[in-house]
C-alpha cells in the first residue's frame, strides 16, 4: 500500500514531523495495513527523502503505538490488539476520574461557555466527512476539561496516554452510528459541570470511555 503515500509537506515542521504525520495518517486511514512492514530504504524512495527522517518518524509512531519494531524483521505497523485497547483506556479512565474531580472545584463560568463552544464544534464536525476534523474537535472539548483541572503535571501525564489512545479514537469516530451517542453524552458532561456534580461526572466520564471501548472492540475482532 506505499504505493499510494505521498509527502503531505509543510514550511513550519521538520522534515521528520512532516514524515511522520504522512505515515501517521496513513496507517489511521487504513492505507497502511496492520503488519505491513515499514522498510526505510523503500519509503525513504517512495518519499524522496533521506533514512533518516524516516527512521526518526518511525520511532515516534512506536510511542503512539502506531509501529512495533520486530527483531530480524524490522518495523511494521502495529496490530491493534484488545488487551491494548483495555490497557490503554483503563489508565485514561483512572486519569479522566481525577480530571473531573478537579475541574469540578475549579471550573470557571468563562470555561463552562468554552466547553458548550467545543461541544458545538464537534457537533458541527461530525456533520463533515472528515475523520480527523472529528477526533480534533472531540480531543478539544475534553481539553476544556483538562486545562479548567488546572494542574499541568495531571494534564502532562493525559497528553501523553492520549497518543498511545488516538489510534483507538479515530477507529470509534469513523462510524457515523455513534456522533448521536457522543453529542448527548457531552451535553450530559456540560450538565454535571453546572450542577457541580462530580459523583456524576466521574460515572459519565466513565460510560463515555467504556462505550468506546466496546465499539473498537468490535472493529478489532472484525479486522482479527
Amino acid at each position: 500500500m506505499t504505493e499510494n503515500l505521498t509527502l503531505k509537506m509543510d514550511d513550519y515542521l521538520p522534515l521528520r514531523d512532516v514524515v511522520f504525520n504522512t505515515l501517521r495518517e496513513a496507517i489511521l486511514k487504513g492505507e497502511l495495513k496492520p503488519g505491513e512492514r515499514l522498510m526505510e530504504m523503500h519509503l525513504a524512495n517512495k518519499l524522496g527523502v533521506s533514512r533518516t527522517p524516516i527512521r526518526e518518524a518511525i520511532r515516534m509512531l512506536e510511542q503512539e503505538g502506531l509501529a512495533v519494531t520486530i527483531p530480524r524483521k524490522g518495523a511494521q505497523v502495529a496490530k491493534m490488539t484488545e488487551k491494548d485497547l483495555q490497557d490503554v483506556l483503563e489508565v485514561r479512565d483512572a486519569l479522566d476520574a481525577l480530571a473531573v474531580v478537579c475541574a469540578c472545584q475549579r471550573m470557571t463560568s468563562a470555561q463552562i461557555v468554552k466547553l458548550k463552544e467545543a461541544m458545538k464544534a464537534f457537533e458541527t464536525a461530525t456533520k463533515t466527512d472528515d475523520v480527523r476534523s472529528i477526533v480534533e474537535t472531540d480531543e478539544a472539548f475534553h481539553d476544556v476539561i483538562y486545562a479548567a483541572a488546572d494542574n499541568p503535571k495531571l494534564e502532562n501525564i493525559i497528553n501523553s496516554a492520549r497518543e498511545q489512545m488516538y489510534r483507538y479514537r479515530y477507529e470509534y469516530v469513523k462510524n457515523p452510528a455513534v456522533y448521536e451517542q457522543l453529542i448527548s453524552e457531552h451535553k450530559a458532561i456540560i450538565d454535571g459541570f453546572e450542577r457541580r456534580d462530580v459523583d456524576f461526572l466521574k460515572n459519565i466520564m466513565h460510560v463515555h470511555l467504556e462505550n468506546q471501548i466496546e465499539a473498537v472492540r468490535v472493529v478489532i475482532r472484525e479486522q482479527s
